[in-house]
């Protein structure tokens, strides 16, 4: 049976370099030390690199060796990150954030009513004027698009290409 937890324990940066979208969001993104709820973490390719530009990240993961490997090296380079070990399923943010990310962890949900439940559930830690930043594989790009534009007094889609959809959380 495959595991991610032993995955990881075969050496760092298994899942490779951060997603050249997500690179590109947080070279424009005009908040400086934004909070960034990064759900599925892994060894933190993503979070390791937004914390690099000065936000301040939660990485989620259920996999303790990944937590493990990203909070050593958050220490190591002193950023300004921390780590849970929880299935995003259950997780409960307790705060509100100005970017969740989800980076190719949907697809491995059981269903498209958990699939919804996730995007639901994390569309309120998303404070006003935030954004949520998910990439996944394109099959389930229409269902995600459909969620945002169910929401559409709430959400504007910003970014819809293969795998790739943001959606910012318009202000009140």
């Amino acid at each position: 049976m495959f595991s991610y937890n032993n995955e990881f324990q075969k050496g760092f940066n298994i899942c490779g370099q951060p997603s050249s979208e997500f690179v590109e969001f947080f070279k424009h993104h005009q908040k400086k030390h934004a909070s960034v709820l990064d759900l599925g973490c892994g060894q933190g390719r993503d979070a390791l690199f937004i914390a690099r530009k000065g936000h301040t990240l939660l990485g989620v993961d259920l996999a303790q060796t990944s937590i493990k490997q990203m909070l050593k090296l958050a220490v190591r380079e002193n950023l300004n990150v921390n780590g849970i070990v929880a299935d995003i399923i259950d997780f409960e943010a307790d705060d509100v954030y100005d970017v969740v990310l989800i980076d190719r962890v949907l697809h491995i949900l059981q269903s498209d009513k958990i699939l919804k439940a996730v995007l639901e559930k994390y569309s309120y830690a998303v404070c006003n004027d935030g954004y949520y930043l998910i990439a996944d594989t394109p099959k389930n790009q229409t269902l995600i698009c459909n969620f945002f534009k169910s929401l559409k007094q709430d959400w504007e889609i910003i970014k819809n290409k293969k795998g790739f959809l943001f959606a910012h959380k318009i202000k009140r």
